[in-house]
């Protein structure tokens, strides 16, 4: 009886094979890779229209907006403590357990606020985001960050001696109405992406009335002086300020900042002066709206509850208008 004999694959064919699955791959990662972001960004969505959500129920509660930031006990019938709008709507996100172990009567570094701001939010962190991560100083967790942060308006967000607010959708010492949105919530800005961990420059005092039209201008005053943090900016969900849990409309989205050893490369921030500091000028603010989202987009809150995309390369005075709830600018399409 005679055996059969079998052929078994060449190397040649082997390799033809190989090359054959490793074309299908590199056609397949790309559409895999696609879905997952078209996951993300639909889930980053969906944060915003909870964000959005909870500011029309704190509204329905208690008749007016949250502030952004308050810096003194009782003012405007709002309890001090410097929280962040974040804090003040988290009974509105699930999270009344844990608004409940909060005084904000309190600053939120009191004692008894311990181990809040460390606590992660899920809500308040895009699924894009690349540093999803405690902030630890020496070792020890002292804070968790944002990916979205509230409007403060076009440059100026608070005169720190007038006590007057700037033209955002949330501002220090002030609880605003719906009357107070003259534009048209439908038209301004509430909420919008921001990168975690950002570098910033702070406190230098340099910011004038005139607004800086491009990086380069905002770039110039961080060279004039004041406090570079390598990375701190966007990473305290609990504080109210605006290089903390805002952005202002002063640059389109994703526009590039450099501050001098900025972890970051290109993605920095200013602040003339914190909120509730002794300066002698008002803050202004050059904080960016930035998101890791392909395509060049970033995705906002508007006050009336929708949430849009935008392009980074929206025009600037666009951008502006929508930043501005009473400016007179009333947009059509955008």
């Amino acid at each position: 009886m005679q055996l059969s004999k079998r052929r078994g694959f060449t190397l040649i064919e082997l390799l033809v094979v190989i090359a054959i699955i490793a074309v299908l791959i590199s056609l397949l990662l790309p559409a895999v890779q696609q879905a997952r972001e078209a996951a993300r960004r639909t889930q980053c969505k969906n944060n915003l229209k909870q964000i959005g959500l909870a500011l029309h129920n704190y509204l329905d509660a208690n008749t007016k907006f949250p502030p952004a930031f308050v810096s003194d006990i009782n003012h405007d019938n709002t309890p001090g403590g410097e929280w962040s709008v974040h804090a003040r709507i988290m009974p509105f996100l699930e999270q009344a357990n844990l608004y409940n172990t909060a005084d904000l009567s309190l600053a939120y570094g009191d004692a008894a606020n311990q181990g809040i701001a460390t606590q992660r939010v899920a809500t308040y962190l895009c699924p894009s985001e690349l540093q999803d991560t405690t902030r630890l100083s020496g070792g020890v967790p002292i804070h968790y960050p944002v990916s979205y942060g509230y409007n403060g308006g076009t440059w100026q967000v608070w005169d720190n001696t007038a006590q007057t607010p700037g033209n955002g959708a949330f501002t220090t010492n002030h609880a605003f109405l719906p009357r107070d949105f003259p534009d048209g919530m439908s038209n301004t800005l509430g909420f919008s992406e921001v990168k975690a961990y950002t570098p910033y420059n702070r406190d230098g005092d340099n910011g004038t009335a005139t607004i800086p039209n491009t990086g380069a201008e905002v770039t110039a005053l961080i060279a004039l002086g004041g406090s570079n943090k390598k990375n701190s900016g966007h990473t305290e969900w609990v504080d109210g300020r605006v290089h903390q849990t805002g952005f202002t409309t002063t640059l389109p989205p994703n526009s590039k900042v450099t501050v001098p050893g900025g972890a970051d490369g290109m993605d920095g921030d200013y602040t003339s002066c914190r909120e509730d500091k002794s300066c002698a000028t008002s803050t202004f603010a050059a904080v960016t709206s930035r998101s890791y989202h392909t395509g060049g987009m970033v995705q906002s809150l508007l006050m009336d509850g929708s949430v849009r995309s935008f392009s980074e390369g929206i025009a600037l005075t666009t951008w502006r208008n929508l930043g501005a709830r009473n400016d007179g600018q009333v947009l059509g399409e955008f």
